[in-house]
């Protein structure tokens, strides 16, 4: 794993400077052919990299603004961890109306991909009821009366239809807004899952139902809670998640 590995974009591929919000990634504007980019370099598989990439390639064919995958001078979409992807252009969300388009973007990426295979290695909210371990999630570091909790937040999405999931929209760093477009940036945490889940927006910007919101947010407070034990966020995050 190296930024070598740049090299196989053209003679002239060039990293500028370190980008901030990668936590997993080393993440880079880069120049390819003369035009900016973004370069992420990780660990994360092939098999990993490779479902990334075909979603992005969807999307972009389905009319969502995501950061597309460049291909290499010979056409892969990825070398040696490192992925090269189109620039996206804007800010972050700062209105309740902007977050309003944030999520009727992101109602267009579950519409575009229900059906889609799981990432591999990953759990849904739902599997993590029969399973312990998926991805960056092992329930078996977590006190038996944590993982009791988020197991009963997760219970309550049973049974309702799947999609893609962004994973993180509601943190405006991985939104690229434009007066005409919203782009989603940042497919890291994207498996699928519970459409809903994503529209825990500020402002309640994905309409939901009270009742709705209240089974999603716990879900969604569980699910973070879980990824990221056992850090001072997940901590605040379990608080979030009712006791059974």
């Amino acid at each position: 794993m190296s930024w070598d590995a740049l090299a196989n974009w053209g003679p002239d591929a060039t990293r500028l400077e370190r980008l901030t919000g990668g936590t997993v990634n080393d993440i880079w504007s880069v120049r390819i052919g003369g035009r900016l980019a973004v370069g992420r370099l990780g660990t994360r598989s092939d098999a990993d990299l490779s479902w990334e990439a075909e979603l992005l390639q969807h999307l972009d064919q389905s009319g969502v603004a995501v950061p597309v995958p460049i291909p290499t001078t010979d056409g892969r979409l990825f070398v040696g961890g490192l992925t090269v992807m189109a620039y996206m252009e804007g800010g972050p969300p700062r209105t309740a109306a902007d977050w309003r388009r944030v999520a009727e973007t992101l109602r267009d990426v579950h519409r575009h991909t229900a059906g889609w295979p799981q990432r591999p290695g990953w759990r849904s909210s739902t599997d993590l009821l029969q399973t312990d371990t998926g991805t960056r999630i092992n329930l078996n570091v977590m006190p038996v009366e944590a993982v009791a909790r988020c197991r009963a937040a997760w219970a309550r999405l049973a049974g309702r239809p799947t999609s893609v999931v962004h994973g993180n929209p509601a943190n405006g760093g991985n939104i690229r807004m434009t007066g005409d477009r919203v782009a989603l940036i940042d497919w890291d945490e994207a498996h699928v899952d519970v459409p809903e889940l994503d529209l825990v927006l500020p402002h309640n910007a994905g309409d939901l139902d009270p009742a709705t919101l209240d089974i999603v947010g716990q879900a969604s407070s569980a699910w973070e809670a879980a990824i990221c034990w056992k850090d001072d966020y997940a901590v605040r995050r379990l608080a979030e998640v009712r006791p059974i």
